[in-house]
């Protein structure tokens, strides 16, 4: 008897893990045929947005700026550029379609399926990673028309701009979780990611900064994404690069153990 039961539990635990294999496949699937199929939607405009950067704060306010860092202007925005790419379209995937599963009656559904609550995110997850990849893929391409770039540490570059991707995916399904109407999706990017984002090192060194004003950009995350992500293409930064990892994984951590408690309590997904 007692062997019988052991191999109906191994049976049955084989079942499961192939039941969440299929499930995260299935939400994967759905989330990067997504942003393909809605292509002039998901990617296309941020490409424009990143060329208009390029050409206003690049070539004409660029060719005033000279260099910093000692590169050229434009070839030291450019990571800068492109991890602002990945910031707002990663974290703009998920929130968007995690939302729509909610507001549709998508998401009851999987959350009563037997998949674990684990599989939904790593899906949402990765779906947001992709449509952050591929639109940084093409800021990339974009870059190359004004500026040569050249990756001075190949492995820093991608680890970067991978767990940059995926800390903002889960940041996304974060604000997901508490929206209750399409206006809650917009105040986080609004209010937070964008002046984040553009007092985050993006278009300046904050070498420039007052030492006061140093100490207080120290306290924006995204400086030390963007600054490590820098350092992999071009070879300098202005913060540790160790500190940098150590921020993006106690962020990517941090953010996956507060979404999985939300959705195993059922906060903001049950009436």
């Amino acid at each position: 008897m007692n062997e019988i039961a052991i191999k109906r539990a191994e049976t049955r635990d084989v079942n499961l893990w192939r039941v969440n294999l299929v499930g995260f496949w299935t939400i994967v699937r759905k989330e990067s045929r997504r942003v393909v199929r809605i292509w002039i939607q998901t990617i296309i405009p941020p490409a424009i947005t990143m060329t208009l950067y390029f050409i206003i704060f690049g070539s004409l306010v660029g060719s005033r700026i000279g260099s910093m860092d000692n590169v050229p202007y434009m070839t030291f925005i450019a990571p800068g550029l492109i991890m602002m790419a990945v910031i707002t379209n990663s974290f703009a995937n998920v929130v968007s379609s995690f939302f729509s599963s909610k507001l549709m009656l998508h998401l009851e559904e999987m959350l009563v399926a037997p998949i674990a609550h684990t599989t939904i995110v790593l899906g949402f997850v990765v779906g947001g990673v992709v449509r952050g990849l591929l639109v940084a893929a093409l800021v990339v391409v974009v870059a190359m028309f004004f500026t040569d770039l050249q990756v001075a540490h190949p492995l820093i570059t991608f680890t970067t701009i991978l767990l940059t991707a995926v800390v903002f995916s889960i940041a996304g399904l974060f604000n997901a979780i508490f929206a209750k109407t399409f206006d809650d999706i917009t105040i986080i990017p609004t209010f937070v990611l964008t002046p984040l984002t553009y007092l985050g090192g993006v278009f300046f060194s904050i070498q420039l900064l007052p030492p006061f004003w140093q100490g207080v950009a120290q306290l924006n995350p995204i400086l030390y994404m963007v600054n490590a992500f820098r350092y992999g293409m071009l070879g300098s930064a202005d913060i540790s690069i160790g500190f940098a990892y150590l921020i993006m994984f106690a962020a990517a951590a941090g953010l996956f153990g507060a979404v999985l408690f939300m959705l195993k309590r059922g906060i903001g997904v049950r009436a």
